[in-house]
């Protein structure tokens, strides 16, 4: 993929900043961070908090998903996207697939042609309704997520009853819909009150042809391009039985070398954690469609804010331009934050503005200030309390400076210091040990004074430390709230050691998986027919560059 088609991120939202978020946390902690720069108070909590008892939560949801943000006059809660403004009854009904298909019918929503069925439906109502329908079907669970138990272009009744046992035996969703299935292309767009925020095309997991590398390099290379993705790289293209039932139904194996330029789908399903690819379409989709989308919303009490999920007709039958198959109350927003193509859009300021009015028109594409999560979440994650805060946010401008600082300067006891220092001042950073004779300090924070004035202070260490010199400039890269020492290890502690043992193994296993991933791709040149073919030419310029 070339590098102009990579996906543009929103500037507060950078890769490094949102390292430590992944999947559903990835979706609270943006919509968290919204709200904290902009000055509310921001809280974290266990699922054991009384203040979720009456919000519908579901799922395992270690702590980073459940938040709450509050001004001087209120307080709101959130489970990862939703907040409390979502009532419980568009949450139930959004999450029966069967009871928003009834819902929207009402309302005059265009939906597939389908029917529910309960758990003591028999296997032989399921096929004679489906007969009726006609091929071909989507079968899918009432009540799953993230895609699951989904199958899709049913075309005969052998692969109908192979669905059935597949959703209602193996994977135990007892309770499905059967519904046509619409030809098209499928959008997740995101809604917040009467205007759609963000939209994005949701492609199957894909592979394009370079005419020299095989179906499973090529998966190697697309995995590559996603892990620069801080929401894709959690969701490579894994080799399954579904993909290699794909491909081979294609008339492929994992050892073809596609063509130049040809596009060649994994999976019929374009779930984004299957290894579907988000492609932002919000300037783009017709008003039609975004209406359809606010429609859908408007059709259930309580629902001010929510992913819908809608296919474009391109089917010969056409009943109507667009169809919503599905309503997410409690959206991933990853897709939009961070696309593979387009544009990166603000859901969160959005649902920020929704809930706190009177914080519109805080500018925050400029902030570079944010909090790491692992810190903040480390006592919910052990089990030492049932809530934390977060350090309020510096407001205005951030000011910072990155010193390089050479000589005996490893001494833990002057890290320590130094952080003290820079507290005291209310600036924040971090000192960071780079080799055995330099340490990096970068310090930031509101009052510009302050930030210059601390080179200074590195000088005036009460106990000595021999400085030889001090490298100064400027620091334009995301910096967390408080000052972090970051050691590679304390020698005089063994957890330090261990943790920092541990952290180097990581990073020898992933440079050495990096490092064979390279020789492999070189063996491949070496071996391809186009190096051989132009061995010629570069002997001849090998030959005049010596001339030369």
């Amino acid at each position: 993929m070339k590098e102009k088609q990579l996906g543009i991120s929103l500037p507060q939202l950078t890769n490094d900043i949102v390292r430590n978020a992944r999947k559903t946390r990835l979706d609270a902690f943006a919509v968290a961070l919204e709200g904290w720069r902009r000055g509310l108070k921001l809280k974290w909590y266990t699922k054991d908090s009384e203040h979720f008892k009456d919000m519908i939560i579901f799922g395992v949801n270690p702590p980073g998903r459940l938040f709450s943000l509050s001004s001087d006059t209120k307080t709101h809660y959130f489970f990862r996207t939703r907040g409390d403004l979502v009532s419980n009854e568009a949450v139930e009904i959004g999450s029966e697939k069967d009871d928003t298909k009834i819902y929207l019918e009402k309302a005059g929503v265009p939906v597939p042609k389908g029917k529910g069925f309960a758990p003591d439906a028999t296997n032989e109502e399921i096929i004679a309704y489906s007969k009726e329908l006609g091929y071909p079907l989507v079968l899918k669970p009432t009540n799953a997520s993230l895609g699951n138990g989904v199958v899709t272009n049913i075309r005969n009744d052998e692969q109908l009853l192979k669905a059935i046992h597949y959703v209602r035996h193996e994977l135990d969703y007892d309770e499905v819909i059967v519904e046509q299935y619409v030809i098209g292309k499928e959008y997740r767009v995101y809604v917040v009150e009467d205007k759609v925020v963000a939209a994005y095309n949701r492609v199957p997991a894909n592979i394009t042809g370079d005419g020299e590398h095989t179906i499973e390099e090529l998966i190697d290379l697309k995995n590559l391009v996603r892990k620069q993705n801080a929401r894709l790289n959690s969701c490579l293209i894994y080799l399954d039985n579904e993909i290699l039932d794909f491909i081979m139904d294609a008339g492929y194996t994992l050892e073809s070398i596609p063509e130049k330029g040809e596009l060649i789908y994994l999976r019929e399903k374009t779930n984004v954690s299957s290894g579907g690819d988000p492609v932002d379409v919000t300037d783009t989709l017709a008003e039609e469609y975004k209406q359809i989308a606010i429609d859908a919303l408007k059709a259930i009490p309580g629902f001010p804010h929510a992913g819908v999920d809608i296919i474009v007709n391109e089917g010969d039958d056409v009943t109507a331009s667009a169809v919503v198959i599905e309503l997410n109350p409690t959206a991933q927003i990853g897709g939009a934050l961070f696309p593979i193509e387009g544009k990166s859009r603000n859901i969160p300021g959005a649902i920020i503005d929704y809930y706190f009015p009177e914080t519109k028109g805080t500018n925050t594409e400029k902030s570079r200030i944010y909090f790491d999560l692992i810190t903040v979440l480390e006592p919910l994650e052990n089990r030492a309390a049932l809530e934390v805060e977060v350090a309020p946010a510096p407001l205005g401008r951030l000011y910072s400076r990155k010193y390089t600082v050479y000589g005996d300067v490893q001494r833990y006891k002057f890290h320590n210091w130094l952080k003290q220092q820079a507290l005291d001042r209310n600036l924040h950073g971090y000192v960071k040990s780079k080799v055995f004779d330099e340490i990096e300090i970068v310090v930031a924070g509101t009052d510009k004074d302050s930030v210059n004035a601390f080179r200074k202070t590195i000088d005036q260490y009460p106990q000595g430390s021999k400085i030889l010199k001090i490298n100064e400039e400027n620091h334009e890269h995301p910096v967390t709230v408080g000052f972090e020492i970051t050691e590679q290890y304390n020698s005089y502690n063994i957890k330090s050691v261990q943790h920092a043992l541990r952290s180097m193994n990581k990073d020898l296993q992933r440079l050495t998986k990096q490092k064979n991933r390279v020789e492999k791709d070189i063996q491949h040149i070496l071996n391809s027919s186009s190096w051989k073919w132009t061995e010629p030419i570069r002997e001849v310029k090998s030959l005049v560059k010596e001339k030369k």
